[in-house]
């Protein structure tokens, strides 16, 4: 690990972790934060992103982003900015790679079918699920339940967007069995792990709905940030293809958003004046952030975004049928537990609200191919569009 500043999380002044542990070699030579990051590519949940939606909805592309490549641009964007800010590039590695772990199938789709089939049982938050999954719900290892992830870790993946005023059912649950201070602003490493996700759809989505063709150039050129960057790519590369032109255009983007967000940075740790993880979870704001003109221009992406690309027809119905697929699930085993497997019939809770959401964990650890399957084989026939 590089020389840290004094505002980053140093694994040797670790809060520790829920369950203690006894280090021994046989582990290898590893500090806190590693071993959290280690848990969390040898998970279960982290190989089933691999089946998760990203934008696209059980794509049939080979070439498209899946929750788990996702997770792995964000986690390489992460540790380029934790470098350059001397924080710990072990624990933002950890959080960037765990943070989606928490989504159900069929991405914010799944999530707001499941949201609604359990708004009786307190709804379902995949953030929140994150912590659900890592503390409780994942059982590999032999004296105690979850991964048993170190205070930071688990305080980052709560928080990265924030302090929480007002927790869900299960963030609360998780806070109270290992207190996360949900009302201060978070480590640096997750302030990061957070701007870094951003930075990695609002460019890699332009990418996946250009191959699509549910963008076209003509349409993100409209873009000022996009058109800027577009001419640029022109300027240095008159000869090469519009194809190769624009995954240059993403490349740049990414540059600028993560030189913008690193200056920015320094600018606001420099001027709030603080030394130490404690300073930073007490500023009372967000210390890791674009400047004001690139933040406006970030929006004003994200507006484009949502208006052409994750609201366009195609993508609505296929949210529709997700939500169709998500709801007859639930409606099956809650109308019929003795059709969950083994495991999960055997813990299954008496009564609601227990008993509902632990149908949710269920339907939320699918996988889309999964969750198409059981539907057809539990519900009925299912057709599906052309590329879902």
């Amino acid at each position: 690990m590089r020389g840290l500043s004094s505002w980053a999380c140093d694994p040797a002044r670790s809060r520790g972790r829920l369950h203690p542990e006894e280090r021994t070699a046989l582990r290898g030579p590893r500090d806190e934060y590693q071993r959290d990051r280690d848990r969390v590519i040898h998970s279960i949940p982290f190989r089933r992103l691999r089946h998760k939606t990203q934008v696209f909805v059980a794509p049939d592309g080979d070439h498209f982003r899946v929750r788990l490549t996702h997770s792995l641009e964000v986690a390489q964007i992460g540790r380029t900015i934790a470098r350059a800010l001397g924080l710990n590039e072990d624990l933002t590695e950890a959080l960037c790679l765990a943070h989606d772990i928490g989504h159900p199938p069929f991405g914010h789709a799944g999530e707001d079918a499941l949201k609604a089939a359990t708004a009786h049982a307190g709804g379902f938050d995949h953030n929140a699920h994150t912590l659900r999954v890592l503390m409780r719900i994942e059982k590999p290892y032999p004296r105690f339940d979850g991964l048993n992830l170190t205070w930071e870790t688990l305080e980052g993946l709560a928080k990265h967007n924030g302090p929480i005023e007002h927790p869900s059912w299960a963030m609360a649950e998780a806070n109270a069995a290992f207190p996360l201070e949900l009302g201060s602003w978070p480590s640096l490493e997750a302030q990061v792990a957070a701007v870094a996700d951003d930075i990695a759809y609002d460019n890699h989505d332009i990418d996946d709905g250009l191959r699509a063709g549910l963008l076209g150039r003509e349409q993100i050129l409209a873009v000022p940030l996009v058109a800027r960057g577009w001419r640029a790519a022109q300027e240095r590369y008159p000869d090469i293809s519009e194809r190769r032109l624009l995954s240059e255009l993403v490349r740049s983007q990414i540059g600028l958003m993560v030189n913008d967000l690193i200056a920015e940075t320094r600018r606001r740790i420099r001027e709030t004046g603080v030394e130490t993880v404690e300073d930073v979870r007490a500023a009372g704001q967000a210390l890791v952030g674009f400047s004001h003109a690139m933040r406006a221009e970030e929006r004003e992406l994200k507006r484009f975004m949502y208006r052409e690309l994750y609201h366009h027809e195609r993508q609505l119905e296929a949210a529709r049928i997700a939500a169709v697929i998500v709801g007859g699930l639930f409606g099956a085993y809650a109308g019929d537990p003795s059709r969950l497997p083994d495991g999960w019939r055997e813990t299954l809770p008496p009564a609601d609200p227990e008993r509902s959401r632990h149908i949710a964990d269920f339907i939320a650890g699918m996988t889309d191919r999964y969750a198409i399957a059981r539907y057809r084989e539990l519900v009925g026939p299912l057709d599906l569009p052309e590329g879902f």
